[in-house]
């Protein structure tokens, strides 16, 4: 199955050869549109299995993550929690709280005072995702792992542990290059 996953990766979603510019405003010859991958029903099915194999280690209420990155994993991994009769119900994280109806920063099914994973496709500075934890908490709900398809290796781990989470990819940056 990973690499399955890793051929997806590689076909549809690496690039290499031009400048971009990263989220953390790094600029690098190294990218990852992991959302192409992500969303391909094959690397969604792949995604969902990889991640729930390694939340059977861990005691979780939901799952989540900032969208856009984490949509279609969190997704992927509660739909076949469903099909394997273990439901784990997912939610997304607003970048910005939204300004109307319910006026939610966190969206879908959050358990109050839960226990939750947080996922996000590429980790790079870990920046993000520790915002997206400290929102989580915030709300009462206590993370149990932080995990990544991607680990840029760029210091998001480091980052990551030294605020006392646990932090597990499925790929490193190494095993795409």
């Amino acid at each position: 199955m990973k690499n399955r996953l890793r051929e997806i990766l590689l076909e549809k979603s690496v690039i290499t050869g031009k400048e971009f510019k990263l989220s953390s405003g790094k600029i690098s010859d190294f990218y990852v549109d992991a959302r192409v991958s992500t969303l391909d029903p094959e690397g969604a099915f792949l995604c969902g299995k990889l991640f729930l194999k390694i939340l059977k280690d861990f005691n979780v209420d939901a799952v989540g993550g900032y969208s856009i990155g984490a949509d279609p994993i969190v997704s992927s991994i509660s739909i076949l929690s469903f099909l394997e009769n273990n439901p784990i119900p997912a939610f997304i994280i607003r970048k910005e709280e939204k300004s109307y109806g319910t006026r939610k920063a966190i969206e879908g099914n959050f358990p109050k005072n839960g226990r939750v994973a947080i996922f996000d496709d590429v980790v790079t500075s870990g920046a993000s995702i520790l915002k997206g934890a400290k929102q989580v908490e915030s709300q009462g709900c206590k993370i149990e792992v932080i995990m990544g398809l991607i680990d840029r290796e760029e210091g998001a781990r480091e980052k990551i542990e030294a605020a006392g989470y646990r932090f597990i990819s499925i790929f490193k940056k190494r095993d795409l290059i």
